[in-house]
């Protein structure tokens, strides 16, 4: 059975990393008292030494920017506003030939 991936918000990435550097202890211990992988935790400590100490969280869909997700979810609105618009002419065109 696969496992299910989790997803962390920007603020627990970020409390996690700050208390990774504050507590002293080793990654792994670090990551097993707040209940994640050590994979996660490094990669999350990565990229805040990246990103001048800040996790960037970019969230799913894994868009660079809010602007971007935004284009994205309205791009998919008008494509279900597309499709409902398609099946309407559909069912008008079945209604008027009889």
């Amino acid at each position: 059975m696969a496992k299910k991936k989790k997803h962390y918000s920007e603020e627990f990435k970020q409390d996690t990393v700050n208390y990774y550097y504050s507590s002293g202890k080793s990654m792994k211990d670090a990551a097993d008292d707040l209940k994640v992988s050590a994979s996660s935790l490094n990669n999350w400590i990565q990229n805040a030494k990246s990103n001048n100490g800040i996790v960037e969280h970019r969230g799913s869909g894994n868009y660079s920017s809010d602007a971007e997700k935004e284009i994205a979810r309205l791009k998919k609105e008008l494509r279900d506003k597309e499709d409902a618009l398609d099946i309407l002419k559909k069912a008008i065109g079945i209604l008027n030939t009889d």
